[in-house]
């Protein structure tokens, strides 16, 4: 089951996903040159299916948004 929060656009404090994109530009496509959206896409998805396993940094992101992680 999916239950989706709904968060307000204008307070990325309030937004996990606001903390995760810093976390995968400096990992997965720190200095990198793509060669087409294709190859940017296949980074951005190997670099979040790492990041579910960095349960530190996920708690990090969620912490001041009252929202916790549940486990699958």
């Amino acid at each position: 089951m999916l239950t989706v929060f709904q968060l307000p656009p204008y307070a990325p404090d309030l937004n996990p996903v606001e903390c995760i994109w810093p976390v995968l530009r400096r990992t997965t496509v720190a200095n990198r040159a793509f060669a087409d959206p294709d190859d940017l896409i296949t980074a951005v998805r190997r670099g979040l299916r790492q990041l579910q396993y960095r349960h530190d940094v996920l708690d990090g992101c969620l912490t001041g948004t009252g929202l916790r992680r549940q486990p699958p």
